[in-house]
């Protein structure tokens, strides 16, 4: 994280708010659906310029991991051929750089077009749906703490 120097010391990147949270939210998810290695990367290079939570930023793009990324992005690649209207085309998977090449000729478009339409579908989907938990535990805690206060009064 050096190569960010002093742009780390905005204290706006480490303060837990509803704005910071779900920006953040947003941005991880915008990166956890590009097929790039080092996504955090990617995902603190952009938390920082909109001064949204890093470790969560960073912490979110974990939503893909050895575990999921396959599944995450084999639906992707689905979602790309029925946008695209191609067909989907039968491949195995092999750790060479031939079949990458191969790869990018064959399957890379759908793949990369369905990373997109994920990428910026979560992205909004998740800032909207931390926004409104947010708002809505905030909500809670209100009610909570009148009632406290004013016990006979809220019934």
């Amino acid at each position: 994280m050096s190569i960010f120097g002093s742009l780390l010391h905005d204290p706006n990147l480490w303060h837990l708010n509803r704005r910071s949270a779900s920006g953040a939210f947003a941005v991880g998810l915008f990166f956890a659906f590009w097929p790039v290695p080092f996504q955090m990367w990617l995902a603190a290079a952009m938390a920082i310029p909109l001064r949204v939570n890093l470790p969560l930023s960073v912490a979110t793009v974990w939503i893909t991991n050895p575990f999921t990324m396959p599944p995450i992005f084999y639906g992707a690649y689905i979602l790309g051929t029925t946008v695209m209207g191609s067909p989907q085309r039968q491949f195995s998977f092999e750790l060479s750089w031939d079949w990458v090449l191969q790869s990018i000729e064959t399957i890379g478009p759908a793949f990369l077009v369905g990373c997109l339409i994920c990428s910026v579908l979560f992205s909004a989907v998740g800032f909207f749906i931390l926004n409104y938990l947010w708002r809505l535990s905030v909500k809670k805690a209100w009610k909570q703490r009148i009632q406290k206060r004013y016990p006979k009064r809220l019934k």
